[in-house]
């Protein structure tokens, strides 16, 4: 009869990927397979699809996504925001933010090991190219092992070469991203010389990510990501999580032949440690720092149980409480239910934030040092300098109305012409009858138009004599 014995938490007193003299432990990963691998790859070969194309999707002329921060320019879904919209990009950020931690808190870090970029680019490219050329985990061990030879360096050098390779493009990709696939089909098409910048950004991102592939790795997730570290705070016993059920599993041993077994169904053969891609054991106990959530040790604990002849979900995707009660899981929290009250508040201030967006933004201010004037008709004028920046990706003929007092505006110079995606400055006098106005100091609002449709308007003040 097996006994109940939760494992300790001595392994949380280090990572697993460092010895005690402080030195790294390279990771060997053994090349996982099963139901939920697949499962995996078809997810992640969804996505990569889904990103190599972005940059080549466009809505109404804009790309799907891009974030230029040189130029201070966003686009997402195919919406430009400026500068000026800085407050809708924070309230988009919170939203994020909020659903992340409801996700986490509910199904703890299933992001991490199926939809993020980091393992996608690593478990499902790079290290697959790994295994391609180098062989399983025994054989990459016994690569790096052996002496310089003509087949290591073969091997070495065939893979360096296509991780480079892979970096550029990833590096374009990214890249595309930031300042738009037109402009990175100039940077390439020009040549080097001509965009300097532009080339030496794809380098240094190139040098980065074949860095962070071929060398760093799993320390991005174990070390750097913020997110990692924080699932300590945002999960509890209720979170789903890949977990070893050592109730069932324990007390462990191995499995002998013709003797009656009185142990777990753990038969300790370690498949689960060979296959994780961050080298832990998941046996030590759930919500790991360490643990991605990648499910390759449920695959490889499933194969064991079915080849022993035991109902599998020896791991699993399970919470700690359920382990601990063997009461079902459910969904509905206090916890759970807060954080989806906040989120559905937000979205709802963030969907009314973009319905009522304009599509265009005027500042108007008095042009400094200029006072009021009198025209011949007696009526006061006003000298103003205008900026309306354009949130679109088509041009504006813009013309300019009083919309709360009687009067006219007579734009200086040229019609005002907004440009796609750009901005456009000029002056005009605004005339008001005397009689319109309220003391020295009087508000006015003045609309924006294109062609009959007020596409934003904004007050400002005017000056006129004392009554």
């Amino acid at each position: 009869m097996a006994t109940k014995a939760k494992p300790t938490d001595e392994f949380r007193d280090h990572i697993s990927t460092v010895d005690d003299q402080g030195k790294r432990i390279w990771v060997y990963p053994k090349k996982p397979k099963g139901k939920l691998y697949n499962y995996r790859k078809y997810v992640s070969y969804l996505l990569l699809a889904l990103l190599f194309a972005g940059p080549f999707i466009k809505i109404n002329g804009l790309p799907l996504l891009m974030l230029n921060v040189v130029e201070r320019k966003f686009v997402i879904f195919g919406v430009l925001f400026w500068p000026q919209d800085f407050f809708i990009l924070v309230l988009a950020f919170l939203t994020l933010v909020v659903f992340i931690i409801l996700f986490t808190v509910v199904y703890g870090r299933v992001f991490c090991g199926w939809v993020c970029p980091q393992t996608i680019f690593m478990e499902m490219i790079f290290r697959r190219i790994e295994y391609a050329i180098e062989g399983d985990y025994t054989k990459q061990r016994a690569l790096d092992k052996m002496p310089w030879n003509t087949e290591k360096i073969l091997k070495k050098g065939s893979k360096i070469g296509v991780f480079l390779l892979i970096s550029f493009l990833i590096s374009n990709l990214f890249l595309a991203y930031i300042i738009g696939i037109d402009e990175l089909k100039k940077v390439i098409l020009d040549g080097p010389l001509e965009h300097k910048a532009g080339f030496g950004a794809l380098l240094l991102f190139t040098g980065v990510f074949f860095w962070v592939f071929a060398w760093f790795r799993e320390q991005v997730c174990t070390i750097v990501c913020p997110y990692g570290r924080l699932q300590g705070v945002m999960q509890d016993k209720k979170t789903v999580v890949v977990a070893y059920d050592y109730t069932r599993g324990e007390p462990r041993g191995k499995l002998r032949k013709n003797q009656e077994r009185t142990e777990g169904d753990c038969i300790d053969c370690n498949q689960c440690v060979q296959v994780c891609p961050t080298g832990i054991d998941i046996r030590n106990g759930a919500q790991q720092l360490e643990c991605i959530n990648c499910t390759a040790c449920i695959d490889a604990c499933n194969d064991i149980m079915r080849m022993i002849d035991k109902p599998e979900g020896l791991i699993r995707y399970e919470s700690e409480e359920a382990l601990e009660t063997g009461k079902k899981w459910t969904f509905f929290t206090n916890r759970v239910m807060g954080y989806t009250a906040v989120l559905a508040i937000l979205l709802t201030a963030l969907t009314t934030l973009l319905l009522t967006r304009d599509e265009a933004e005027a500042t108007i201010l008095r042009t400094p040092g200029q006072l009021y004037q009198k025209a011949e008709n007696g009526q006061i004028k006003n000298l103003y300098n205008i900026s309306v920046i354009n949130k679109t990706n088509h041009e504006m003929p813009l013309t300019l109305k009083l919309l709360d007092k009687e009067g006219t505006i007579k734009v200086v110079g040229n019609t005002l012409i907004l440009p796609a995606q750009g901005i456009v400055e000029g002056v005009f006098f605004a005339e008001i009858a005397q009689k319109e106005l309220k003391g020295m100091n009087s508000e006015i609002e003045i609309g924006v138009y294109n062609g009959e449709e007020l596409i934003t308007s904004t007050d400002t003040k005017f000056l006129g004599p004392a009554n």
